[in-house]
């Protein structure tokens, strides 16, 4: 193998590696990141060792479940143009974006001690989220459904603020409500 090239994982160990990122995603919601990574791996159906061979520490595995999760969210963008007309994909994201905005607020400090140790985390979440929105809007703006001058940047800062303020769980509906709100001041008007 090349300098730092790695090999692909075998489709047993891929999927091994998705039921730990679903189940520590569970279990750090239900729990909190205290929860025993043995009792993830139990969770998922592994063994302990096919945890620690896949993340090492927990730090590892919470980096993974946050970048696990931004690739999810990004790529439900256009899973949802697929299915759904432009409008109601980008009401279905948000509510996904909300999702993924609550599990981070559970790993927050996990999170920010990663960053501490010098490594990055968010890496390109912003730039992967801005992209997502992107093609939203862009699919919004060619069916005339919203105003086209909001930009994508106006809308994920929308959308950060309503995380800032409402980003707990039991906060969901009012999230929801000023998701609402938000994506009704896009709308166009006749």
């Amino acid at each position: 193998m090349a300098d730092g090239a790695e090999r692909p994982l075998r489709a047993d160990a891929r999927r091994n590696r998705e039921k730990i990122l679903t189940a520590a995603v569970r279990m750090f919601a239900a729990e909190g990141l205290d929860v025993h990574l043995e009792r993830i791996a139990k969770e998922a159906g592994v063994g302990s060792a096919t945890l620690y061979r896949n993340f090492p520490t927990r730090e590892a595995l919470v980096e993974a479940v946050y970048r696990n999760e931004v690739a999810q969210l990004c790529d439900a963008a256009p899973a949802l143009l697929a299915t759904k007309p432009p409008h109601e994909a980008l009401h279905a994201w948000t509510r996904l974006f909300l999702d993924y905005v609550t599990a981070k607020y559970g790993m927050i400090d996990a999170l920010r001690a990663i960053a501490a140790t010098g490594s990055s985390p968010y890496g390109h979440s912003r730039e992967m989220i801005q992209a997502a929105i992107t093609v939203l809007m862009d699919a919004c703006a060619a069916a005339g459904t919203i105003r086209t001058d909001i930009s994508p940047a106006d809308l994920a800062a929308a959308l950060e603020g309503i995380a800032l303020t409402s980003a707990g769980p039991e906060q969901r509906p009012r999230a929801e409500r000023l998701l609402d709100l938000t994506l009704d001041g896009l709308k166009t008007r006749p």
